[in-house]
């Protein structure tokens, strides 16, 4: 059976390619897809996921829009890789879809509350502001929920800052709920995600696919690499977000191990900082694990496979 999720997101060039492969597999029962401040104003990235979804010819999801801002702090945005509107590089179609009338917080646990329990994954890709105010809206979720397989942190690497990742150190109380939360958690972060490059190979088999949907990509992927080659000096961009979903497809594409994890909320230097447990054997009732190493190549051969079975889109 495909595996029902939630994608919450703020697209974000990475987010959109996480948007299409759980379109496009058959794997992937996409349920919805949330959106959350981030990468750019929740304005911005919820325009970006209505427009994509008219990429990919995806009319059918419910789209919803979360939160403006940070459980606490002040919002904070990445342009310097996203690019002002979010979704720089190619031009993005009016969308064709409405968004849902209720609130993401909302949605999310209408979905999972009228499934059977342990049946709904959240995949959350942004910041997970959303998802905690979820939980502590309905606590049922926590033991209703499959399970939280999220990207975001490090064990042994920062982006926004040198022991943080973008994703948790923006609102690192909302990250400090959701990773204290009893439901199984997938850490997705960047110990496996800075593998997921896109080469120059990887552009050409893309290209190859031919479809207007596959040249998006394409002009996606051409503006984050050089958005990423300048502002963090990588010579092919990580895709860090689709990462998450490819979990959900094939688990044995990377290498996890089950470890204590938490959220750092004091430190003067390590705000937002996950901090993994890895001197043993994680304690017996450990609900979390983290992502270590990821197949480059099997990753992307199942980008190129949603891809081809999203086909030629009519924009």
């Amino acid at each position: 059976m495909p595996e029902k999720i939630i994608l919450d997101c703020d697209p974000g060039h990475d987010d959109a390619v996480a948007m299409l492969l759980a379109h496009g597999s058959p794997e992937i029962e996409l349920l919805a897809v949330t959106t959350v401040m981030g990468n750019q104003t929740i304005e911005k990235v919820t325009r970006n996921t209505l427009s994509v979804a008219r990429v990919i010819g995806m009319d059918a999801v419910p789209i919803a829009r979360g939160a403006h801002r940070p459980l606490v702090r002040t919002i904070e945005t990445a342009p310097d890789i996203h690019g002002e509107s979010g979704l720089d590089g190619p031009a993005l179609p009016e969308p064709a879809v409405e968004l849902d009338a209720r609130h993401a917080v909302d949605l999310i646990i209408d979905i999972v509350m009228s499934h059977p329990p342990k049946t709904v994954s959240l995949v959350p890709t942004g910041a997970l502001t959303n998802i905690a105010i979820a939980v502590r809206k309905e606590p049922r979720l926590a033991e209703r929920v499959k399970q939280v397989v999220l990207m975001g942190g490090g064990v042994h690497v920062g982006n926004w800052s040198a022991v943080a990742e973008f994703n948790i150190i923006i609102d690192p109380e909302a990250a400090h709920i959701v990773f204290n939360e009893p439901w199984p958690l997938t850490m997705i972060g960047l110990d496996a995600t800075h593998q997921a490059l896109a080469t120059d190979e990887v552009a050409a088999r893309i290209a190859a696919v031919g479809t207007a949907p596959a040249r998006f990509v394409g002009e996606l992927l051409e503006f984050f690499a050089h958005s990423y080659k300048d502002a963090q000096g990588f010579d092919h961009p990580p895709v860090h977000d689709p990462c998450a979903v490819a979990y959900l497809i094939d688990p044995s594409l990377l290498r996890v191990v089950k470890a204590p994890l938490d959220v750092e909320l004091t430190g003067g230097l390590t705000l937002g900082m996950t901090v993994a447990d890895l001197r043993g054997p994680a304690p017996e009732g450990c609900t979390t694990q983290v992502a270590l190493d990821i197949d480059n190549d099997r990753f992307w051969a199942l980008v190129v496979d949603a891809l081809e079975r999203i086909g030629a889109v009519e924009l």
